[in-house]
């Protein structure tokens, strides 16, 4: 390097040196907002990521349909006890089975009753008809034991496997597997053995991060053809002195599509069936996909958001950095007068001013570097909003925009230094 460059260069950090705090006040608003974006990134790509591991766990190749009561009905029913027919029928399975492309597989539910217990002990659970295939759709395997198998449909065996919170309210610390748990369906008790525990899902309802499905760790699934052998599709719910007769075929259908290209034009379809086999709108079609793409735009424009916020630190802080230094460059009118008079250039005057403001620039962002890293854990430990992802994209580029900030802001002051008159400079008092 020039040894007069290296010189220009140790008179400009020695200046800040010598005016510690003035530097260090100077430097506030770059550390803020070198912290305040990485601070907020992390928290915004944190809480996203949560929630985008959550959809995604619900499949991304999958339509998830489920029966729904008609608003309608529910009114109705609460003055009276006729009969309430709605939601998927088999009709509906078979038709998307055969006519509609591009599926893989279609996977269906029956709910056969809200409640288990075991010796004195009940748990509010959901009891689940469905098939061996229905593990491999969501995306859940045995942490214990084994999960239904073809053998079990083949023969209609009364065999479950459990959720980890039906394991844990029932069993305790005693080994399920092999145990038998009941299934309470009105005032019908049907033992079953346990053959499997699953291993805790990611799928449990989040209605606050508005990502509410099946809570695979409090259900219970038997047998497809063990709930279409032993139950009827009528249930009787008495609740309040009321009673509500429904007849439901079938609760939910899982259906996979082969591609991911081809989610979106099957969801269409599947749509148009319901469409066109129900005269009211008792069921309800979800296709996890393009929820998983719109988060995905959420996040994107949250984070540009934050970003545009916080960049205003970054900004203020800039402008404090022009201020100050213009001020200095007043202060040192005759110190730069004096250096032109001894030889100095106009560009070794504008080096030192300059290397001034990067210096102040880039210790204030690795400053802030440290302070948003740790104020994201610790908002994080505080608040439990879960854990901040610190994604190396954003200290780089927070850090990267404190660098150019003070480049930017540091120009004005520095050209100006450069250009005062030498002889009007030594006359300035």
């Amino acid at each position: 390097m020039n040894p007069l460059r290296l010189e220009t260069f140790w008179l400009g950090v020695n200046n800040l040196r010598l005016h510690m705090l003035r530097a260090t006040l100077t430097a506030l608003g770059i550390i803020f907002g070198v912290a305040a974006v990485i601070c907020m990134l992390s928290i915004s790509e944190g809480a996203s990521a949560d929630e985008l591991r959550l959809i995604n766990a619900l499949g991304t190749r999958n339509i998830i349909i489920t029966s729904v009561k008609p608003q309608e009905e529910t009114q109705t029913s609460q003055e009276t006890t006729n009969l309430l027919e709605y939601g998927i029928t088999r009709d509906d399975h078979q038709l998307i089975v055969r006519t509609i492309p591009h599926v893989a597989s279609v996977v269906p539910l029956r709910k056969i009753a809200d409640e288990v217990s075991r010796h004195d002990k009940r748990f509010a659970a959901k009891v689940v008809g469905t098939t061996a295939e229905f593990f491999d759709v969501v995306n859940v395997t045995a942490g214990r034991g084994r999960l239904l198998a073809a053998e079990d449909m083949l023969g209609k065996k009364k065999v479950c496997v459990i959720g980890d919170e039906v394991r844990r309210h029932l069993f305790g610390y005693d080994d399920p597997v092999g145990q038998t748990l009941y299934a309470r369906r009105h005032s019908d008790t049907e033992p079953y053995e346990v053959v499997g525990v699953l291993a805790p899902a990611l799928t449990a309802g989040t209605p606050a991060r508005g990502v509410e499905e099946r809570d695979l760790n409090r259900e219970v699934m038997i047998p497809y053809t063990t709930a279409e052998a032993r139950y009827g599709d009528t249930s009787v719910r008495l609740t309040s002195g009321s009673r509500e007769i429904s007849k439901v075929q079938l609760s939910g259908l899982y259906v996979t599509v082969d591609l991911m290209e081809n989610v979106v034009p099957v969801s269409d379809m599947v749509r148009r069936v319901f469409e066109h086999n129900h005269e009211k709108v008792d069921y309800d079609v979800r296709v996890p996909l393009a929820r998983l793409q719109l988060a995905e735009k959420k996040k994107r424009n949250s984070q540009l958001l934050l970003g545009f916020i916080a960049g205003i630190s970054l900004l203020v802080g800039g402008i404090g950095i022009m201020n100050i230094m213009l001020a200095t460059v007043t202060e040192r009118t005759r110190e730069i007068g004096i250096r032109r008079a001894l030889g100095a250039k106009q560009r070794d005057v504008a080096v030192q001013f300059l290397v001034e403001t990067v210096v102040l620039s880039m210790a204030g962002g690795t400053v802030g570097v440290v302070l948003g890293c740790l104020g994201a854990w610790g908002i994080n430990q505080i608040a439990a909003w879960g854990e901040a992802i610190i994604q190396p994209w954003a200290v780089i580029t927070s850090f990267g925009l404190s660098v150019l900030v003070g480049v930017f802001f540091g120009m004005y002051p520095a050209v100006s230094a450069s250009k005062l008159d030498p002889i009007e400079a030594l006359r300035h008092e």
